[in-house]
């Protein structure tokens, strides 16, 4: 049985991912099997998204805490 999907793992279904995680992710899940190219993708740009939203939560909480020593705050 010959497989005739097109699976070039597209640079727009890995920015839809990175612009909504959930939908990346859930594209990875379904699509693993029959698109690997496009499901990891998608993936990847979850994966990017996720990483990039920690790192810029520990630099804001770094730069508030930093900022609250300053001032005697704490």
């Amino acid at each position: 049985m010959e497989n005739n999907v097109n699976d070039n793992g597209g640079f727009l279904w890995g920015l839809l991912g990175c612009c909504i995680p959930i939908v990346g992710l859930i594209l990875f899940l379904v699509w693993k099997d029959q698109k690997p190219k496009t499901a990891k993708a998608a993936g990847i740009g979850a994966l990017v998204s996720v990483i990039l939203a920690v790192a810029y939560y520990i630099v804001v909480f770094v730069i508030i805490g930093a900022a609250g020593i300053a001032s005697g705050a704490f």
